[in-house]
């Protein structure tokens, strides 16, 4: 199976080599229509044509015209003056999982170590400067998911799943991702110093996980491992669950069972 390599390297860049390419080979008009779709999201499922064109900052006749088309095209449906995003949406997400085989090589991998461990264990790779999971397999033991699906964003910088992902990366883009990705003060436990986050996601490369108490979610520890995909895709594993639960036991469980799940994907991707 042959995985993208999207989460290796930089965000594109004025001074990359493919972005001096004109941009005149670019549909502005795409782009502009991907954003409107983007605005919808956990905490904005309804939006109407003002709320699309203050959030985006298109001109309002541009949104109207962007909203409307992707209504047609049925991305999006209306009721009344609000618009939602449809089940078609997930024919973009499904044409990446399906062609790469995550229902049939992917899945039954994390489902077996995530019995083995009876907690769920989450794949996620890199798009943009957010780790976004990709499968997931939920554990009949502990089916708690701490809210997180298919699709969710978590920030690289201030979670065990993201600094698993830039322990391997390439390292142009975990330097830009420590200077310029988002950080934010989600805990009294948060780290928002970017040269200890930059000295958090060293240790991770050299300890081969990473691990992160109450920096994203009170009172939930998380673990990640990344995956060393034949192909060079940047991947990784991890798991959450509340911090009490997290013993020195629990602690090596969670490495030996994410170990073996990693290499089991490594041979797999």
């Amino acid at each position: 199976m042959s995985l993208p390599m999207d989460g290796s390297v930089p965000k594109t860049s004025p001074h990359d080599d493919n972005a001096a390419k004109s941009h005149t080979e670019l549909s502005q008009t795409f782009i502009r229509g991907m954003a409107v779709l983007k605005l919808f999201d956990a905490t904005r499922t309804h939006l109407s044509l003002a709320d699309v064109a203050r959030l985006s900052g298109l001109d309002r006749a541009v949104a109207r015209r962007l909203t409307l088309t992707l209504e047609h095209l049925g991305y999006l449906k209306r009721d009344s003056r609000v618009f939602s995003l449809t089940p078609k949406v997930l024919v973009l997400a499904g044409g990446f999982l399906q062609g790469h085989q995550f229902g049939t090589v992917v899945q039954p991998v994390l489902e077996t170590h995530s019995r083995d461990l009876g907690e769920s264990i989450s794949l996620a790779m890199i798009d943009e400067q957010d780790a976004v999971y990709v499968a997931q397999a939920m554990s009949g033991r502990n089916r708690v998911s701490f809210g997180f699906t298919l699709g969710s964003r978590l920030p690289l910088l201030q979670t065990a799943i993201g600094r698993a992902l830039l322990s391997i990366a390439d390292p142009a883009f975990v330097e830009n991702a420590t200077t310029s990705a988002p950080v934010e003060a989600f805990t009294k436990a948060s780290i928002v110093d970017r040269s200890q986050l930059a000295t958090r996601i060293q240790e991770a490369q050299d300890l081969g996980y990473a691990l992160v108490t109450s920096e994203f979610e009170a009172g939930v520890t998380g673990m990640a491992m990344p995956v060393h995909a034949a192909s060079g895709a940047i991947m990784a594993i991890g798991i959450s669950a509340i911090q009490q639960k997290f013993t020195d036991d629990k602690h090596e469980q969670s490495l030996e069972v994410l170990r073996d799940c990693s290499r089991a994907l490594a041979s797999a991707t």
